[in-house]
């Protein structure tokens, strides 16, 4: 038997059979490996081995608590194994829940099953509009990728649950993606709602071990009709696949950062052509990649370019020029009117700043000086709830100092805004209004989280204050305006995706307001009104922008034009990660489609007292470049020295 193993080597190993173990293809079985007992996944039978018989170990014993792992679900995992430069045995082992890569046997509560049947009674939560219900006329039985183009409100959701309904009425399952577990807990209750007969398996990092692995068991053995989750839950095996969707199909949270770095959005569609079943990628604002195949053809478009609502339009999005209007405390008196208007309606606003914290910078007028994190090139941001200095890299805390280190200047300002400031300042403005702000430090547990969001949807907030937790997802009937604070940094950003990242998230977060018979206003504030940027988003005109970006990136050789990895390596010594670069990266000889650049340093050269550098490898074929990365692979796994920690990130998004 071959058997892979999760260990830090690029192969496979052998073990024998003993007559008192039937293990098969996909089985866990439990091996001997050096001096540790471990968990492997049998993934070959073999007659012949490698090495001498008398150098074979036994296979231990089988763990038959667990369904097989079936032949799709290994052929997803080599795919992703070999696609993203990684080991069989790690990518298939990490796919499992922690508590099957273990050699201890899995708790009982795991093992235990609910009761609840595999029903396909479906109540919806109203009929399907003539737009809705052409769409889903649309969507056939078999394997097809779909891009569902529906603007903020537009009932993408009601889609997605009549689809399901179809699916479990043919007694299949259906597997359903969201980019953040804080999209989780409404899309959850509605599709519990919807679907009171079946079983749903909710799947993401934050549950703890027993309810993980209760899900994918209950996925692997065909019980859950409906999987829910983020991007790991792609990776659980369904015997009975039949439709895949991914919401918010262009989020970068459906790119794993760490290990396999893997894009579930793209696994999902390799996943739907295995199971010959249709998959669905679902958002008001598609990635560049999504956009331009379906102009070549490869997905297929479905449109909802209207609201689902009765009376709902999409909101006036205007911008407010920061030179003329100039902002007090961060805002602008147009914006400060806005929402004092919306106060005595008794509507709600939102007030949008990506950034936590109460401001970004520490500083001294009198030298200079800054707060800068001790093991990253960043700075220190300001939590005034707490008086802490954190670094959003690595973690790093510190007390506020009460002097200038450098000059010793009492007199430390803050500068600039994070959420906690913008929060302070309305409270000042408008004394007796009902304040909520929603970031990763307000909503540092789930329970807290989803409370907070249902209770913003009784009504019980007037002017909301969040970061991208707020942006996507929600539908708070009540918000009528959405205020966007300090927008303009994107525009300014050496990473060619940052105009993407901007449009998305300002058109998401806009898409908050209005999405009732009450009409929805969005105010920009920016230094540069007449930018192109916000002349599409006044006009909601997502396909101009993608025309114009598609433009630009074709004309200076970026994705998706070009297939693009990045060699990444650091080091506690900056130079000894590019000399590790320069080496790794001459070992092997390009293919003449394939160009390699320099070794350069990150934008962030130090994080966490390591000192990084990547490498950026680009070609116009895509088998051109993965011959070059195998390749390149290889000689990393062989030949790269320990000091030197390193990972090949294929179609990365992060540049940081």
């Amino acid at each position: 038997m071959r058997v892979a193993l999760h260990v830090p080597l690029h192969k496979f190993f052998d073990y024998s059979l003993p007559e008192a173990i039937t293990a098969r293809i996909g089985d866990r079985v439990a091996v001997r490996f050096g001096a540790q007992q471990k968990i492997g996944i049998v993934i070959e039978e073999r007659t012949q081995a490698a090495v001498a018989v008398e150098r074979i170990k036994p296979i231990i014993a089988l763990r038959d608590d667990a369904p097989r792992l079936p032949p799709d679900w290994i052929a997803l995992m080599r795919f992703l194994s070999g696609y993203y430069q990684r080991p069989l045995g790690e990518t298939m082992v990490a796919a499992l829940p922690p508590r099957l890569r273990s050699t201890k046997p899995l708790p009982r509560k795991a093992l235990e099953q609910d009761g609840q049947a595999f029903g396909a009674r479906f109540i919806p939560n109203h009929r399907l509009n003539s737009a809705q219900a052409a769409v889903l006329e649309r969507i056939p039985n078999g394997f097809g990728t779909f891009l569902l183009h529906g603007v903020t409100g537009s009932g993408k959701t009601e889609v997605y649950l009549h689809l399901v309904a179809r699916t479990l009425q043919r007694g299949l399952q259906a597997l359903v993606l969201v980019p953040e577990i804080s999209l989780t807990p409404q899309l959850e209750a509605r599709f519990r709602a919807a679907f009171p007969d079946a079983r749903l398996a909710l799947m993401h990092s934050a549950l703890e071990d027993v309810a993980r692995t209760s899900a994918w068991l209950a996925a692997a053995r065909g019980e859950a009709g409906i999987v829910l989750g983020t991007r790991l839950a792609v990776l659980a095996p369904m015997p009975r696949l039949g439709v895949v969707v991914v919401d918010e199909e262009h989020d970068a949270s459906f790119k794993q950062q760490e290990g396999l770095r893997y894009s579930a959005r793209d696994a999902a569609v390799y996943r739907a052509k295995l199971a010959g079943c249709p998959v669905i990628l679902g958002t008001a604002t598609p990635s560049l990649e999504s956009w331009h195949n379906w102009m070549l053809g490869r997905y297929e478009k479905l449109e909802l370019a209207e609201r689902a609502a009765a009376g709902a339009v999409l909101p006036s999005v205007s911008t407010v020029d920061v030179r003329e209007d100039s902002p007090q405390q961060g805002l602008c008196a147009r914006t400060v009117s806005a929402i004092a208007t919306r106060l005595e309606r008794g509507e709600q606003s939102l007030v949008f700043i990506n950034r936590r914290g109460y401001a970004p910078v520490l500083a001294c007028e009198a030298c200079g000086w800054t707060a800068g994190c001790e093991r990253c090139t960043a700075r220190m941001v300001l939590h005034a709830a707490d008086r802490r200095l954190r670094c959003h890299h690595c973690g790093a805390e510190a007390a506020i100092a009460g002097n200038c280190p450098t000059c010793g200047n009492v007199d430390l300002k803050p500068m600039g805004r994070g959420t906690q400031r913008v929060e302070e300042t309305l409270a000042a403005l408008f004394a007796g209004a009902r304040i909520v702000r929603i970031d990763r430090d307000s909503a540092r547990r789930r329970a807290d989280l989803v409370r907070t969001l249902e209770n913003i949807r009784q009504g019980e907030g007037d002017i909301l204050v969040g970061t991208q937790l707020l942006a996507k997802g929600h539908d708070f009937p009540s918000l009528t305006l959405v205020a966007v604070l300090n927008a303009d940094t994107a525009l300014v950003s050496t990473d060619y995706r940052a105009p993407e990242r901007l449009f998305a998230v300002l058109a998401q977060v806009a898409g908050r307001a209005g999405r009732r018979e009450r009409p929805g206003e969005v105010l920009v504030q920016t230094r540069y009104p007449r930018h192109p940027l916000f002349a599409a988003l006044t006009r909601h005109d997502f396909a101009g922008f993608a025309k114009a970006q598609l433009e630009e990136r074709r004309a200076a050789g970026f994705p998706p034009f070009v297939f693009e990895a990045a060699l990444r390596a650091e080091a506690p010594r900056l130079e000894t990660a590019m000399a590790f670069l320069k080496t790794m990266a001459g070992a092997v000889v390009a293919p003449e489609e394939v160009r390699v650049f320099d070794p350069v340093p990150h934008v962030l050269t130090r994080r966490a007292n390591f000192e990084r550098a990547q490498v950026i490898v680009q070609s116009p074929s895509r088998p051109a470049l993965q011959q070059y990365l195998t390749a390149l692979s290889e000689q990393l796994f062989e030949n790269a020295p320990r000091q030197v920690r390193w990972h090949l990130d294929v179609d990365p998004i992060e540049f940081d």
